[in-house]
């Protein structure tokens, strides 16, 4: 369901904000992650066109152009490509996907939460 700007939402799943190595190297414990149930306000969305899977068959296009393969090895990349493309129609990132921009109680902004991770309160 999407959300408007200004809706009160919660998180569906504890969301990770840090890299598992970035505290480390700084010397701080970490990771850090929002916690599932925390409250928030949605202040913006974007549309994002694509998905994983189209990102997924973008790069794997860029590695493979301009080769000369034999036969055999074009079958086998044809053959990834279908499968690249035949996941992309099972994931639902495939195609528009809303993010949503959200500013929680505990005064944290997080850009880039899909739908799934939250839920009207």
């Amino acid at each position: 369901m999407p959300y408007e700007t200004g809706a009160k939402v919660k998180l569906t799943r504890d969301v990770q904000v840090t890299a598992n190595d970035t505290a480390a190297r700084i010397g701080f414990p970490g990771p850090l992650y929002l916690a599932e149930g925390l409250e928030g306000i949605v202040t913006g969305s974007a549309t994002e066109t694509g998905g994983v899977a189209q990102e997924g068959l973008a790069e794997f296009e860029r590695r493979v152009r301009g080769v000369q393969f034999d036969g055999h090895t074009a079958g086998l990349i044809d053959s990834l490509r279908q499968q690249i493309i035949r996941h992309g129609g099972l994931d639902s990132g495939v195609g528009a996907q809303i993010r949503y921009r959200v500013r929680f109680e505990n005064g944290f902004v997080l850009g880039g939460l899909e739908e799934g991770w939250l839920t009207e309160v």
